[in-house]
């Protein structure tokens, strides 16, 4: 079982010390992943429906809180580390130009030595934040798909060509090439449709909160639709706070939890300090090597 630092980049964290800090922790705690967040802005007085809480508002009915922008925030702290990856939980894909995105992750993997980056990407729910960024919200599902197909088409060839809906480029260089020529992409969402999207494209999938069975079934029976090996795609999901519990996760096929260090779409920090991280890392992972 892997262990992963979630809700990262959040509350205290959002300043560059503390954020090092943290992440030193993290890795020598042994924590292969840390994994940011994003909003690139929260409208005022928005009437979408959040949903990760029953209010409908998420942080509590804040408006204003930091959220740092989660690929700076990795680079900043993938400067001080050398082995943690670096995630984000989630990138709202359909938000961005997927070519730019696709640089910068690259160059985000390229300069942290590769191999070190897990994307993860969702569709987005907040349609007042697409208004502001000029970004048609309806169609965020195909454009999402699009968005995948061509990030991984820069990737992965010499030369790239790509022809859309949304996206086409033809014979462009996109430098540097991330090493390994692909960037795992992990599917986040508590949907039907998003664990469908992570069985036909994902090389992961990461609910929000706990994994519930029929999410997991309809993600393998996406997989084998698409002709794809199902116990390919890693599971990563919420982490239980007691052994047992994760060792039960483990018997149902997922291979990493991911540990809360700020309270978050409805979950309580079970970490909240460096010094906890440590601690964890001593009564809880160690058991599992």
């Amino acid at each position: 079982m892997k262990f992963g630092l979630r809700y990262a980049s959040l509350g205290r964290y959002s300043n560059g010390p503390a954020a090092v800090e943290l992440a030193q922790a993290a890795e020598a705690a042994g924590f292969d992943s840390i994994w940011t967040v994003e909003h690139v802005v929260v409208p005022h007085g928005y009437q979408s429906r959040y949903p990760y809480s029953p209010s409908g508002r998420m942080g509590s009915g804040l408006e204003d809180f930091p959220i740092p922008d989660p690929l700076i925030w990795l680079a900043y702290i993938g400067s001080a580390t050398r082995t943690i990856k670096l995630g984000t939980a989630i990138l709202i894909l359909p938000q961005r130009n997927p070519v730019v995105t696709a640089k910068e992750i690259a160059t985000l993997d390229h300069m942290a030595g590769g191999g070190r980056v897990l994307l993860g990407i969702g569709v987005g729910w907040l349609a007042e934040e697409f208004v502001a960024l000029g970004v048609p919200f309806e169609d965020r599902g195909p454009r999402t798909d699009e968005y995948v197909a061509a990030m991984r088409a820069l990737w992965s060839q010499e030369c790239a060509s790509y022809k859309g809906r949304f996206v086409s480029f033809d014979q462009v260089f996109c430098r540097p090439l991330a090493p390994e020529r692909r960037i795992p992409i992990i599917v986040g969402g508590d949907t039907a449709a998003a664990a469908r999207r992570a069985g036909r494209l994902g090389d992961g999938y990461f609910p929000a909160r706990p994994a519930r069975p029929e999410l997991l079934d309809e993600m393998r029976h996406a997989a084998e639709t698409a002709g794809r090996d199902p116990g390919a795609i890693e599971i990563t999901v919420a982490a239980p706070p007691e052994p047992a519990e994760i060792e039960a996760l483990a018997k149902r096929g997922v291979t990493r939890v991911a540990v809360p260090v700020s309270a978050a779409a409805g979950l309580p920090a079970q970490v909240k300090t460096p010094d906890d991280v440590l601690r964890y890392g001593k009564e809880m992972i160690a058991r599992f090597r």
